[in-house]
């Protein structure tokens, strides 16, 4: 439910990040053998790309938060039987068409929202039917669902963890329940240790919890205080976004109208770096911009999107990728059900995404995580740049690799227009944040 940050830049060429669950995250990396392969399954159609992870979105929220610009849809509780069947529907057709076919075994599954919880105790049963339970049989699936502490319950947990779910992205967000007020969340600090107590109560093990620096200074929230009780839980996954203020949102009306400021950039610059510097003394790898893990416990499904490996959406709003073509559903969650449950492919629209696009996509993305991009993919003038990053401290030292520090992370976006120069159209937005002092 957050954009990872800093979103400076405006690209001209096709947006390199059209994820759903990894603007979280929400919500991700060990990489599991095979995941993502491209190698058809017996009897899949021919031209169909075989895919071993998919995304699931589920659009159902009791309220939309000031920040949130997110494909949701508001209501008191949400509708599981036309969610199944909606998905069942688009499955069917996606199938038929011959435009992806799911593996014998599935290696990540990812149900982001929206609120899956809001869902209730049967919607990881009901997802398994739609892909297949004997899909979902191999002891290295990574299967992850997010949940808010109001609606992730103890039996909801246990019920979940039956359904062989092993794995939740918890929005706790802020441990200050002025600051939950402000932003229209609705759930308190209380109720989100009692979540996470639930959750392990009921055999998870393996939990995230998603974090938001940069609000407003006025709050008087202590960053330092929320990244020390997000450690007192003890899960072993935390990622971390920065406020943004989207086109559309109450925030951003309250921004226009004088009623809220935008908060500085230095603000947001001074709170990643505690963050980078508080968790990594706690143990934790920075191994991606936004994301934090005690080892062995990387997000595998959201490196499938930072490798540029193959994978399908399932639901209104989601996205999917087998190159050199991305596309996406339609985000309203009524024109989609009506559309899957009649049999139709609910696509809102496609891209093909030509070679410089792509080179360029994989540079960004290769930049976003702790592996970062070959020296030898890069060309006698990038080869420059990278060794100026490095007198600036912007970079992991590597003989081999262009690996950015937690400083150059800060300015990933910039950087990667330096790469570019000008080879896909990237044009900077203005920005006030300055780290070359």
């Amino acid at each position: 439910m957050w954009r990872s940050w800093p979103p400076w830049w405006a690209w001209a060429c096709p947006t390199p990040w059209h994820c759903s669950p990894s603007l979280r995250s929400r919500d991700g990396l060990s990489k599991g053998p095979g995941c993502g392969s491209s190698v058809p399954p017996e009897g899949t159609p021919a031209g169909a790309t075989a895919v071993g992870s998919v995304y699931v979105h589920a659009p159902f929220c009791l309220h939309r938060c000031s920040y949130c610009d997110f494909v949701v849809h508001v209501t008191e509780h949400g509708d599981l039987a036309a969610w199944q069947e909606a998905l069942e529907g688009e499955l069917r057709a996606v199938e038929r068409e011959g435009l992806f076919a799911l593996e014998d075994s599935l290696q990540t599954l990812y149900v982001g929202g929206g609120t899956p919880s809001l869902l209730g105790e049967h919607a990881m049963e009901a997802l398994a039917s739609v892909v297949g339970r004997r899909r979902l049989g191999s002891s290295d699936l990574e299967w992850t669902a997010e949940a808010n502490p109001e609606s992730l319950t103890g039996g909801l947990a246990a019920a979940w963890r039956r359904s062989g779910l092993n794995r939740l992205s918890i929005g706790v967000q802020t441990f200050n329940d002025e600051a939950l007020r402000w932003m229209g969340r609705q759930h308190d600090a209380q109720s989100a240790e009692r979540a996470v107590d639930a959750a392990r109560a009921a055999g998870f093990t393996n939990m995230s919890v998603d974090l938001i620096f940069g609000l407003p200074e006025r709050l008087e929230r202590s960053w330092r205080d929320d990244l020390e009780r997000a450690l007192a839980l003890n899960v072993p996954h935390v990622s971390l976004y920065g406020l943004t203020v989207e086109a559309g949102t109450a925030l951003a009306r309250a921004v226009r109208d004088g009623n809220e400021e935008a908060v500085a950039i230095q603000q947001h610059q001074d709170e990643y770096l505690l963050a980078a510097e508080v968790l990594g003394a706690a143990g934790y790898e920075h191994y991606e911009v936004s994301n934090f893990a005690m080892p062995g416990h990387r997000s595998r499904h959201n490196a499938v999107y930072w490798d540029g490996r193959p994978y399908l959406g399932l639901g209104n709003g989601a996205h999917s990728f087998a190159a050199p073509v991305r596309r996406w559903n339609l985000r309203d969650w009524p024109m989609y059900r009506d559309r899957a449950r009649a049999g139709y492919v609910p696509e809102h629209d496609r891209e093909t995404v030509g070679a410089d696009a792509r080179k360029l996509e994989k540079l960004w993305l290769g930049l976003r995580t702790t592996e970062g991009v070959q020296l030898a993919d890069l060309d006698e003038r990038q080869r420059g740049l990278a060794a100026a990053w490095s007198e600036h401290g912007w970079t992991v030292a590597s003989e081999d690799a262009l690996r950015l520090n937690a400083e150059g992370w800060l300015l990933l976006d910039e950087l990667v227009v330096e790469l570019d120069d000008g080879g896909c159209g990237l044009t900077p937005r203005s920005t006030t944040l300055d780290l070359r002092r």
